[in-house]
């Protein structure tokens, strides 16, 4: 399209505007362009240039995929031999093709080359899956400029690093671009950065005038040429530091300038771009690092066990070895022949030789390691890794953790960590957007002294009920709230004061005015206005500017309109009565920042007045305070104060009046400090901004209500009952973390709260003397001792049924965490009902996870939904992201996204509980089922002197763990339940159903199995002729029906074990037990050659004779009647929770809902969190009362 971009829309249609308001000139150091990290050169337009080529840098070819073609048989092998079972099967495979083996190299390496071959195209598919959206991302066209000025359709894998190109609306970004046009005139283009950071409010970017002035339709672009200095590929999509030469012209290059790849064009007709970063050089690829591998401890665990049992197979191989040898050298010759002539030691090199018994033992040794390796399940990894994958299907797919008002439903991110959601101890919870919505409402203010707003929050219900009152609520006043809730997304707010117009007959009038038009200009807001209706809506960088816009319309100050310089909003004018446009002149944009905690606008007023508007925290708001900027200081602090009591998030708004030479001195500097080159850019211009922003006069504070999400405190109940601790870690206020803590039950009121902060006179005292040295050690000390007042108190308490709170703010954390003292903070921390840490930043966050993962040993799960809680997500054993307002960074971190708060109970309680129950069953019966079969093939060889002699067919033996018996235990650890979802509960906590002692349990149940099959079968054998034709029993025949008694025994000791049959449990069962028969028919049908001593061996021997048949039946009963007796005896006497509920369904007391609570509370932990406990402490205190007044009746 050329020409396409001569029809430029006019600036007063775009309704947007630069955050970077004001030019700025290039008059800073340039020593860093260059030097290290600052050595990119992009030669704009020129791609093909000799100089371009030489710098050789990156395509814009994107791989995501773990593997190529050339490498993914060699990295797949490496990634399968890396598991011990694994390498073990291949080092025994390779034994197998010497003189060692025991039986022959197909069998031991067949099975080995299935399993391995499983997991390779289970990771092949998983990698063909990301191929191809690689595919379709790099195929994707866009159109790039081919030389004199025409634009060609072009796939993005092609771009090359200076290449222009044109992106059109609704359009991705397909590389790093610098912006050097767009279709309004002064380079301004809507950009969507949810695919970085999730958010979904669009942001502005602006072009240099220097480049919109020349490049304005396609044609222009035929002679242009610029070159590109700045820095190197790196991580921050906030920041970008570069220069463009023009000619003889330097201008300075921001992240303002730069559109990142997977952005996408919005509210534009279309962006001209100039590449600077491609592929894997892309701030977004810099970015997709690989999440921190996790491993559940139920797999760490099982790794442990594996090593048991192979220190079990080479002791068993050593004692065997040794008696081996003695044996072998006491079989002399005796009349002309060995003792042990069957094993025709003449014909052996070694083994068998009793002149060299020794030579023989040592081989004998590697000859039983390998004889030994059924002990070890070849099958288990590839079956674990298959029941994840089904498990976090029905995950997702839980209708009951479907969120349909985002369209969300749970997802989770990797399968790894299923069964350790059912052993989580603690819980560490942000609270903005996970325990509350992130959706503000605005419902009181104060303005000059006076507070406003009648609404009443859930916190401040949540307080009446533990004190009979609150302190917000004025019962003189004769006021009507609406309790039908909020009419206007974002505002909650009733007072007939100051609505419909009313503020103009308050007393401070004109502090409400200035306090209102703050709200309307101060802001990065969006207006759009509906055209059909004239209504404005707005897009907003959080909930609460958002609220705050909407708020001031609602107040009569509606703000419609903003272009690059201006902003322009309707009020009703205080002299004549009326509504009134305004038009303020924006010339700065002072922004926001965790550091800074408040923003600032510099405007010039209608009336060509400079003012400077800026809201923000208390804590650093009400220090800028000029002297006679105080006169409301008391009255607004006591409210704020009020507020956070209340839960509500509050900023302070203030305002002064600029001097014209002030602001000129200020401008310079500020676009100095922009425009710098360096790494101190940031600071600089805070340095700057700090200055400007004092001596303000108070106007007063908002306040917004960020509810609760629903059935928060229900799901915090629920998951207290079953053991799990929780620990909140927010940025707010001490005292809105606080109440949200009672609003959600984690706090009540008979808890005695430990509180650690820094606010003791001493402390302050020195922090006004500036004397950081002196202000770190008081401040460590103090801490200390806060830490040992509460162990004390926590001491002094014993064993009573106390309960305490641990809330500690961010400045008393950064000294717990330190190596000296976090131990007995954790301590502290561990002994408390609640933890509460307030006013915490990422890192410590991220530090606190740390120390309570590896301090208790146990599992923790870390919940947040914003960037912030990035750090914390990674470094806890399980993250959870919740889908919220706040972006996609958490939930791109997370191992389990979910959409609220809520659906943790039954993340945990339900799935994590099964995921957990069956994963340990299933590894237990594995064992079992391997020790059963091992443990015969060692009594067999020791019956045979220790001849290394199997006892069954070499593929009998290969094919034991892969069809007879695999099939039942993955439709264990799928299907399972032992107590159905509304008796869920948590045994993970204690690790119950994968102890030693069970697992223990299971292997020496195992044992005794083994033992009843082989010498049953030995006995009922050995002294009878077996078929009627006078032959006895050969070791096939022998071999035979102990292989068909194990196949019937650990297939029944499953359907013994199995709490819930589906007709998928009934078919592999039976199926199992039925591919036996067929398998040994057919193979042995084959020729001898290939089936050996297995030719017809079930035809001809065992089918015709009753007593395989009756050995069969009488092998199972004695062999299964140890485990029933055990399990009826503790399941009827010493049972666990879920055995508890299987006896209640089994009686037909599930629908008695008494009967049924009276089991549960049984089970359940005593508890000191939610309201059950609140409950629970509020009937103990009734008790007391009437005790007490019982006792003083008598006594009267």
């Amino acid at each position: 399209m050329a020409g396409g971009g001569r029809r430029r829309r006019r600036l007063h249609l775009s309704r947007i505007y630069s955050y970077t308001c004001g030019k700025s000139s290039f008059q800073e150091d340039h020593s860093n362009i260059g030097g290290p990290g600052f050595s990119r050169v992009v030669y704009c337009n020129e791609p093909d240039s000799p100089a371009a080529e030489r710098r050789n840098y990156a395509g814009n070819y994107v791989r995501s995929t773990k593997y190529t073609v050339a490498s993914f048989f060699p990295k797949s092998l490496f990634e399968q031999f890396r598991r011990v079972a694994n390498f073990y099967f291949l080092v025994t495979g390779m034994l197998s093709l010497t003189d060692f083996s025991p039986y022959g190299a197909v069998s031991a390496l067949l099975p080995l080359a299935l399993v391995i071959t499983v997991t390779m195209v289970k990771d092949g598919i998983e990698d063909w899956h990301r191929k191809q959206q690689d595919i379709e991302v790099n195929n994707r066209k866009v159109k790039v400029h081919d030389g004199d000025g025409i634009f060609r359709r072009d796939e993005w894998r092609n771009l090359r690093v200076g290449d222009v190109v044109r992106v059109e609306k609704d359009e991705f970004f397909p590389a790093d671009l610098l912006l050097l046009s767009s279709s309004y005139e002064d380079s301004i283009c809507y950009v969507e950065t949810m695919n970085l950071d999730g958010e979904t409010n669009l942001k502005v970017k602006q072009g240099l005038d220097a480049t919109s002035s020349l490049l304005n339709e396609d044609s222009d672009f035929k002679e242009f040429r610029g070159v590109v200095r700045c820095e190197d590929p790196n991580v921050n999509l906030y920041m970008f530091v570069g220069s463009l030469e023009l000619g003889e012209e330097r201008f300075p290059l921001s992240i303002q300038q730069i559109l990142l790849r997977d952005s996408k064009l919005r509210n534009t007709e279309y962006v001209y771009g100039a590449v600077v970063f491609t592929g894997h050089d892309t701030k977004v690829i810099q970015n997709s690092t690989d999440p921190p591998s996790k491993r559940s401890r139920i797999e760490r665990k099982m790794d442990k066990i594996i090593y048991l049992m192979f220190g079990l197979i080479v002791l068993m191989s050593f004692v065997g070895s040794i008696i081996f040898g003695v044996e072998t050298r006491q079989d002399k010759l005796k009349n002309g022949r060995t003792e042990r002539w069957y094993l025709k030691p003449d014909d052996a090199t070694i083994f068998f030789d009793p002149e060299r018994a020794p030579v023989a033992a040592i081989y004998h040794f590697f000859t039983a390691v390998m004889l030994y390796g059924y002990f070890i399940p070849i099958s288990l990894y590839v079956s674990i890794e298959m029941v994840k994958v089904l498990q976090s299907v029905f995950i997702n797919r839980d209708i009951h953790m479907y969120y349909e008002e985002t369209d969300k439903p749970a997802q989770a991110r990797t399968s790894n960590l299923n069964e350790e959601l059912g052993m989580v101890d603690t819980i560490l919870s942000d609270k903005t957007g996970t325990l509350t919505c992130n959706s503000m409402e605005f419902i009181k203010c104060s303005i000059a002294g006076t507070a406003y707003g009648r609404g009443i929050t859930e916190v401040e219900r949540a307080m009446a009920v533990r004190s009979g009152g609150s302190p917000l609520v004025d019962e003189d006043l004769d006021v009507v709230v609406d309790k039908s809730g909020p009419k206007v997304k974002g505002f909650n707010f009733e007072d007939e004061r100051v609505m419909n117009g009313n503020w103009v007959k308050q007393p401070q009038a004109a502090v409400l005015q200035k306090f209102f038009r703050l709200l309307a200009v101060c802001h990065t807001a969006i207006p759009e206005t509906d055209e059909e209706t004239g209504n404005v809506s707005y897009e907003a960088e959080s909930p609460d500017e958002a609220a705050f816009v909407v708020a001031a319309r609602e107040l009569g100050f509606e703000f419609f309109n903003r272009t690059q310089n201006e902003i322009s909003f309707r009020e009703l004018d205080l002299v004549t009565g009326e509504n009134v446009e305004r038009v303020y002149k924006l010339l700065n944009v002072l922004e926001f920042n965790s550091s800074r905690k408040r923003m600032s606008v510099i405007v010039r007023d209608d009336y060509g007045k400079l003012l400077l508007l800026s809201k923000g925290a208390d804590n650093v708001m009400f220090e800028r305070l000029a002297k006679n900027g105080r006169q409301f200081e008391a009255k607004t602090q006591e409210h704020v104060n009020q507020y956070a009591d209340a839960g509500l998030r509050t900023l302070i708004l203030a305002y002064r009046e600029v001097d014209e030479n002030e602001y000129i001195g200020f401008n310079k500097n500020f676009n100095e400090a922009k425009s710098s080159v360096n790494e101190d850019r940031e600071a600089l211009i805070d340095e700057i901004t700090d200055k400007m922003e004092r001596d303000l006069i108070l106007l007063g504070a908002t306040a917004v209500e960020d509810k609760l999400q629903n059935g928060v405190p229900e799901c915090i109940d629920k998951l207290a009952q079953a053991g799990i601790k929780i620990w909140v870690l927010t940025g707010d206020k001490m005292e809105t973390a606080i109440n949200i803590g009672f609003a959600s039950s984690l706090l009540r009121q008979e808890m005695k709260q430990i509180i650690i902060n820094l606010e003791t006179p001493h402390i302050k005292s020195l922090e006004k003397s500036g004397i950081k040295d002196e202000i770190e050690l008081a401040s460590r000390e103090s801490v200390v001792k806060q830490i040992e007042e509460g162990r004390a108190l926590l001491a002094a308490s014993g064993a009573s049924s106390e309960a305490f709170a641990l809330i500690i703010d961010g400045k008393s954390l950064t000294y717990a965490l330190e190596d000296e003292i976090k131990k007995t903070f954790l301590d502290l921390a561990t002994g408390c009902a609640s933890v509460i840490c307030c006013r915490s930043s990422p890192k410590q966050k991220a530090l606190v996870t740390r120390l309570v993962k590896s301090g208790t040993g146990k599992t923790t799960l870390a919940i947040g939904d914003g960037a912030n809680d990035v750090g914390m997500l990674q470094e806890a054993d399980i993250g959870v992201g919740i889908s919220g307002v706040e972006g996609m960074q958490a939930v791109m971190s997370s191992d389990i996204a979910i959409a609220q708060f809520r659906y943790l109970e039954r993340l945990l309680l339900v799935h994590g509980h099964w995921c957990y129950s069956r994963i340990s069953s299933m590894i237990c019966y594995f064992f079992y089922k391997n020790i059963t079969f091992g443990v015969t093939v060692f009594l067999y060889e020791a019956y045979t002197s220790f001849s290394a002699q199997p006892a069954y067919n070499d593929w009998f033996l290969s094919l034991f763990n892969v069809f007879f018996s695999s099939l039942p235990v993955i439709a264990l650890g799928v299907f399972d339940q032992d107590v159905s979802a509304r008796f869920c509960y948590k045994e993970g906590v204690q690790n119950i159903l994968f102890s030693w002692k069970r697992i223990i349990g299971w292997m020496f149940n195992g044992f005794i199995s083994a033992l009843a099959i082989f010498f049953l079968c030995k006995e009922s054998l050995k002294h009878q002729l077996f078929d009627p034709n006078g032959k006895t029993a050969g070791w096939e025949v022998l071999g035979g029906t102990m292989y068909t008694c194990i196949v019937w025994v650990v297939n029944l000791q499953m359907a013994l074990s199995i709490s819930y049959f589906t007709w998928i449990q009934h078919i592999v069962i039976w199926g199992s037990i039925a591919l036996w028969y067929i398998f040994l028919m057919i193979y042995g049908a084959m020729s001898p050659s290939f089936s050996t001593d297995a030719y017809m061996v079930f035809l001809e021997a065992l089918a015709p004779a009753p007593s395989y048949w009756l050995t069969t039946l009488f092998v199972m009963i004695f062999a299964l009647i140890p485990y029933f007796i055990y399990k009826s005896v503790q399941m009827r006497f010493f049972p666990v929770y879920h055995q508890m509920i299987q006896w209640i369904r089994y009686e037909g007391h599930s629908n008695d809902p008494e009967f049924v609570e009276m089991v549960r509370q049984r089970s359940i932990r005593p508890t000191t969190v939610g309201y059950t406990a609140r409950r629970a402490a509020s009937v103990r205190r009734e008790d007391r009362f009437y005790d007490q007044f019982h006792n003083d009746l008598v006594a009267f």
